[in-house]
C-alpha cells in the first residue's frame, strides 16, 4: 500500500505541511511512524480524508445535466482571435482549459475574473501512475 510523507500529503491536498501536521496531531488524519523516524500517511486513508473534505464551489446554474464532472471556478485567461479562443478556468486546485469559438466567448461574456462552470463529459479518461505498472 502506498504511503506518503507529510510534505507529499500536503501537496496532494493543496495545503501546507503545517496544516497536515495539525490534522495528524489532532487525530483527524491518522499517521504512522516509519522506522527512519519519519511520519507517513497510508494512501487509502489519505484518499478517504481527501474525499471527505472535498468541497466544490456551489454551481450557480440551475440546470440538470447528465455530465457529472463540473468544475466551478474563475476565468483566469482568455486568448482569442477572430474565429477561435482558448479559455482557462481555475477551479480550486484544478486548471481547466477549453477551446471554443470566439463567438461563444463573446456570447457568454467570458473574461478574466468572471465566474464560470466547466462541464466535462468525455468518453475517454486516461489514468496514469508514477513509475509505470504496479502489477
Amino acid at each position: 500500500m502506498a504511503q506518503f510523507r507529510i510534505s507529499e500529503a500536503a501537496d496532494l491536498l493543496g495545503v501546507s505541511d503545517d496544516t497536515v501536521r495539525r490534522w495528524v496531531k489532532s487525530g483527524q488524519l491518522p499517521a504512522l511512524a516509519e522506522t527512519a523516524g519519519r511520519t507517513v500517511i497510508d494512501g487509502a486513508r489519505l484518499a478517504e480524508f481527501a474525499r471527505e473534505r472535498a468541497a466544490a464551489a456551489e454551481d450557480p446554474s440551475a440546470v440538470g445535466r447528465s455530465a457529472r464532472n463540473r468544475f466551478v471556478g474563475l476565468v483566469t485567461k482568455v486568448i482569442a482571435d477572430t474565429v477561435m479562443a482558448q479559455v482557462e478556468i481555475q477551479a480550486g486546485s484544478h486548471r481547466v482549459v477549453s477551446l471554443m469559438s470566439a463567438e461563444a466567448v463573446r456570447d457568454l461574456g467570458l473574461a478574466p475574473g468572471e465566474l464560470a462552470v466547466a462541464v466535462v463529459k468525455a468518453t475517454t479518461v486516461v489514468v496514469e501512475t508514477p513509475g509505470g505498472s504496479h502489477a
